[in-house]
């Protein structure tokens, strides 16, 4: 349990200026508050000292398919930048794993207005969720990630932009000089999956490359589905293989090392998200970075915005970023 003196030891300061910090005392500064709760957020932290002016404004992070417990998983990074920042504002902050089962059970707004939530950020929903259909008409100031519910002013996607993140990938492979591209993207039921699926293709068609239906295949964002798949890619004539998220990646490697082939000599390899885990493959794995932090940051200043009413925002897509390293190489 991370405690009040390894935050002090982390920062460089004593353990009474952490207190202060986290008790919001008037006798140091702002920045130095908001340095001590940003540290004691991103570290694990957990008290009730964690209220910056409390003033007993609750929101709640509703997580659903997936991992956010521990440093290095996509979720985590997400759910820390927005606690940052509502934290700040003085919100509390109720983090609520949740299921289709349990959201079938009592309606989105009830839920809300019995718990005394001001608002919510949906991280990890699929689109046949029964709230998908309560936030079309929800009043409880909402935003969701990768998932978007139109002429809802009370509502809100974040995420990053799927088109950019398509031509980034294929204009660097198209550069290499691949033709047979596969694409093995995460489950079907799932708003990010199915944009990334049309960016692909339109991506593709805009340099006059042929898509095999074959190769453009929905699967899960676990790394096992590699080995469903990896030979009839193979058998395609693949030079390069795009995963939906890093952790297919790390298992299409494993598939790849299993049968003698090597990446990047023998196919190339891309993922999306850019976890710890990337840098750690051998070689190490060239993929799109998302902002995970910032995209946590961004949940709670558009769920802020809505709740004050200063403006309505219907989309906040923030850019990727291509990072290069050793696992792709020009065709061969």
């Amino acid at each position: 349990m991370i405690t009040i003196k390894d935050i002090a030891k982390e920062l460089g300061v004593s353990p009474g200026t952490i207190s202060k910090g986290l008790n919001n005392a008037p006798d140091i500064s702002d920045a130095l508050k908001h340095k001590i709760i940003d540290t004691a957020i991103s570290m694990g932290y957990k008290s009730s000292k964690l209220k910056l002016g409390g003033s007993g404004k609750k929101v709640c992070i509703f997580m659903e398919n997936m991992d956010y417990e521990s440093s290095g998983q996509f979720g985590f990074d997400i759910v820390t930048g927005f606690k940052q920042e509502a934290v700040k504002e003085g919100f509390e902050v109720a983090l609520l794993p949740i299921s289709p089962a349990f959201q079938g059970n009592e309606r989105y707004d009830s839920f809300m207005l019995k718990n005394g939530f001001a608002g919510s950020f949906c991280v990890g929903f699929a689109l046949e969720d029964p709230w998908l259909k309560d936030f079309k008409n929800t009043t409880t100031p909402t935003v969701l990630f990768d998932n978007y519910i139109p002429k809802n002013p009370n509502t809100c996607y974040i995420g990053t932009d799927s088109t950019e993140i398509m031509e980034l990938i294929i204009s660097h492979l198209s550069h290499l000089g691949h033709k047979k591209i596969a694409f093995l993207n995460g489950s079907k039921n799932s708003l990010i999956t199915e944009q990334r699926m049309e960016s692909f293709y339109q991506s593709m068609q805009k340099r006059k490359l042929t898509v095999d239906p074959d190769l453009a295949i929905y699967a899960y964002f676990v790394a096992r589905v590699a080995e469903d798949h990896i030979d009839n890619i193979l058998q395609k004539g693949t030079t390069a293989i795009i995963c939906g998220n890093d952790v297919i990646a790390s298992g299409v490697y494993t598939e790849l090392m299993g049968r003698g082939l090597s990446v990047p000599e023998d196919i190339s390899v891309v993922g999306i998200d850019d976890i710890p885990l990337a840098s750690l493959l051998t070689p190490p794995l060239t993929t799109i970075r998302q902002e995970r932090s910032l995209l946590g940051r961004s949940g709670f200043f558009a769920l802020n915005s809505i709740m004050t009413h200063n403006m309505a925002i219907s989309r906040n897509l923030l850019r990727p970023e291509l990072i290069l390293r050793g696992s792709t190489d020009f065709a061969k």
